[in-house]
Order: structure tokens, then C-alpha cells, then sequence
């Protein structure tokens, strides 16, 4: 069953986050969602939020954080994981600085060094990537490769980003098997402008991606919608049905 490894990537409700943050929960909760993907708490201490999650019996799916906090905040960031009950740690994205060979050489030797931090603590440290990653290639591979070639580092690979680069989403995360417990879905226009869209009425083939994820060690199925056309509560609704309807062709 899928159903119990759906994720919400908070991301995307992040205008109605700070506005009522408890409320958002319990509506996602009510939805069907078995779990959220934090990223960032708006002001809200850790603990209240995390006490709001344990109420409604809402699981966590990893936490996005930033690189700084990564190499100089870690004690915060670990507590921070402790009260949400999470394992994963994944850098979410990187400054236009690093975005170079030398950047990324800095940004795999200071994810490896946040690895090591936590090594034998149960904790994970990973990588989000985005399009920009396979516009650079070291020693003849994209960065994104590059940047998970050591297995200290997991990946959390985002289907639309990989599909934005002109990739095949299900050939790049089959490199990860096993080293991925988190898979960002998201889908994308059709058309030329290649547009974030909601799950099933874009051009990714999802059906495939699922079933590798439950056949290759994939915990979470996080969904994630960057910019919705509308209330992006709506979005993420018809993201998990048409999951919900592609399980069924699944399993027939």
C-alpha cells in the first residue's frame, strides 16, 4: 500500500503555514496524508508543532535544511530530528555561488563532513537536487551525480527537476537503490513551458517510479508542488487521488 507513504512536502503550503500551522496539519491529516516533509517552522517553536503532529498522529518524512545550518547549526538540527522523529536530513538546495565545479567540490566535502557528524547516531544526510545540477558536469558526469557518488550521502532525488533537464526521471533514480528513502514526485507540463503540475496530468509516467520505489528501499513518497494554479490545498488533493488511482492500476 502506498496510502501509508505519502508525504506532503510542506513547501508548498508555505503562504498558509504562516499563517495557521496547526490547522494546516490537521486539514492534511484529515486528507489522507500519512506524513509531512518539514521545511522551515515560520517562527513556530519545534516542539509546538511537533506536539501538534504526535495529536493527530501525523508522521514526519525527513526535514529539509539548509547547508549552513548543516555545517554550523547540527546540535539544533539533530534535536530538532529528535522531536519530529525523523532520521533524514536533506540539504534542499544551494546558493548561485556554489554552482560551480569548485562550489560543488566545497558543498560534497561539507555533506560528507555532516555525515560523519552523525554517523552511527541513526541519522541520514542527503541531497534535493533541482535542474541546475545537471547543468554542470565534473570528471565527465552531472553534478548531481557527483555530489552522491560517495553512498555517506543519500539522495532524494525530484522528478520534475530530473524531467526539466531533459532526463528520464526513472532511469536517473534507478542509480539509487536502496540510498533513497525519500522520492520527491512531482510532475510536469506538457507543453513548452514545462510547469510545475499536479501528479497524473502532467508528462511523468508515474506508474514505473512507484514501483521501483517499492521494489528499491523508498520509505516516503514526498509530493511536492512549487507554485499551484490555485489554493495549493487543492493541488495537493488531486496530487494523492490520482496516487491513489495509479495504486490500483498497480496492483491489477
Amino acid at each position: 500500500m502506498i496510502k501509508h507513504k505519502l508525504a506532503a512536502q510542506l513547501y508548498t503550503l508555505r503562504n498558509e503555514l504562516k499563517q495557521d500551522f496547526p490547522s494546516v496539519l490537521r486539514e492534511l491529516k484529515k486528507m489522507g496524508w500519512a506524513a509531512v516533509q518539514i521545511d522551515g517552522l515560520h517562527g513556530n517553536p519545534a516542539k509546538d508543532i511537533a506536539a501538534v503532529m504526535k495529536e493527530i498522529g501525523l508522521q514526519t518524512a525527513g526535514m529539509h535544511v539548509g547547508l549552513e545550518r548543516l555545517k554550523n547549526d547540527m546540535d539544533a538540527v539533530l534535536e530538532e530530528a529528535r522531536l519530529f522523529d525523523t532520521k533524514d536530513l536533506i540539504c534542499h538546495s544551494l546558493p548561485d555561488g556554489l554552482q560551480n565545479p569548485e562550489g560543488y567540490a566545497s558543498v560534497r566535502r561539507d555533506l560528507l563532513q555532516a555525515a560523519s557528524k552523525v554517523n552511527g547516531m541513526g541519522y541520514r544526510v542527503g541531497y534535493h537536487n533541482h535542474d541546475f545540477e545537471f547543468h554542470t558536469t565534473i570528471d565527465g558526469k552531472f553534478a548531481l551525480s557527483y555530489l552522491l557518488e560517495d553512498p555517506a550521502i543519500y539522495a532524494e532525488i525530484d522528478t520534475y527537476w530530473v524531467k526539466k533537464a531533459d532526463q528520464d526521471p526513472l532511469s536517473f533514480i534507478q542509480n539509487y537503490a536502496f540510498r533513497m528513502p525519500i522520492l520527491h514526485l512531482k510532475d510536469i507540463t506538457a507543453d513548452e513551458r514545462k510547469y510545475f503540475a499536479e501528479i497524473g496530468t502532467g508528462s511523468i509516467d508515474f506508474a514505473p517510479i512507484l514501483k521501483w520505489g517499492l521494489q528499491n528501499g523508498v520509505e516516503w513518497f514526498a509530493v511536492e508542488q512549487d507554485y499551484c494554479p490555485g489554493n495549493p490545498m487543492d493541488s495537493l488533493a488531486l496530487s494523492y487521488d490520482n496516487l491513489l488511482k495509479l495504486e490500483k492500476k498497480l496492483i491489477h
